[in-house]
């Protein structure tokens, strides 16, 4: 992990697209500025943890292969079915 110190109003550069900034230091909490590409996601850790927790149930909800999806895709419209034109 790099440990950095910064003062108010100083950033630090991350990968040439980010830039984090010490916007202002109150009590024990640093309010920081993140500037990044849209293509890039900024969360608070707390908030991207569930994110990654949500994603890993969902793909544990998944159908484990595409064969099985095709029941799910495929499901007649109501009024269709056996003997229905489509």
């Amino acid at each position: 992990m790099l440990i950095l110190s910064r003062k108010i109003g100083e950033a630090i550069a991350i990968g040439g697209t980010i830039t984090v900034r010490v916007l202002e230091i109150k009590g024990g909490q640093a309010k920081l500025g993140v500037d990044a590409p849209d293509s890039v996601s900024v969360h608070r850790e707390e908030v991207a943890q569930r994110i990654l927790e949500e994603n890993r149930r969902a793909a544990q909800d998944a159908p484990q292969d595409i064969a099985s999806l095709d029941g799910i895709i495929r499901k007649p419209a109501p009024g269709e079915g056996k003997g229905s034109k489509p």
